[in-house]
């Protein structure tokens, strides 16, 4: 991009609280966030500009997050609860979702119906992994090659999976997917 210059070749724009306020307002407005990310964000914001205001900025900061979680724009526990639903509609499992929720900056206390809910929803999570993947009972044939067995329960386990329930979905026969679908609505 010959048009871009160098953030070290521009200069710096003045940053002030009410603009800050703004930013704040514009950046929840546009996206589902948590308290924590948008404390990130507004820092990054500080750190990129030329802070002119009396006030300092982290202080500006700080309050300008105070102001969006009043006003309702920002609630961690509902962030944290749509955030899990989306993980696990994705396949993810319950530990790619823990450390999701902890990179946002969600609590304990805001997370536990969130983490309950895929805690729930594990098996059914892990169905739709396997069958985006084609793995276990979605596959086309069955795995002989145990490397090839283990390189499948780690892509489980990447996804936040347990061992023992990748390994039992593995272990299903290809094209017996009844078996697992009937444990499934038992969740």
């Amino acid at each position: 991009m010959a048009n871009r210059r160098a953030s070290s070749d521009r200069a710096k724009r003045p940053l002030d609280a009410a603009r800050l306020d703004e930013l704040a307002l514009a950046y929840v407005a546009r996206f589902a966030t948590s308290r924590a990310k948008l404390a990130r964000y507004l820092s990054r914001k500080i750190c990129e500009s030329d802070w002119v205001d009396t006030i300092d900025g982290p202080a500006a900061c700080a309050a300008a997050v105070a102001k969006m979680d009043r006003l309702g724009f920002v609630d961690d526990k509902q962030y944290a609860g749509m955030r899990a639903g989306a993980m696990t509609r994705r396949g993810l499992g319950v530990r790619r979702v823990k450390a999701q929720l902890w990179v946002d900056g969600i609590d304990s206390a805001d997370s536990v119906a969130a983490i309950a809910t895929a805690e729930g929803a594990a098996l059914s999570a892990a169905l739709g992994f396997a069958r985006r993947r084609r793995l276990g009972p979605y596959a086309r044939e069955a795995i002989a090659d145990p490397a090839q067995r283990e390189r499948h329960v780690a892509a489980f386990a990447r996804a936040g999976h347990s061992l023992a329930l990748a390994r039992r979905i593995l272990a299903t026969a290809p094209g017996d997917e009844a078996a697992l679908d009937d444990e499934a609505g038992l969740d």
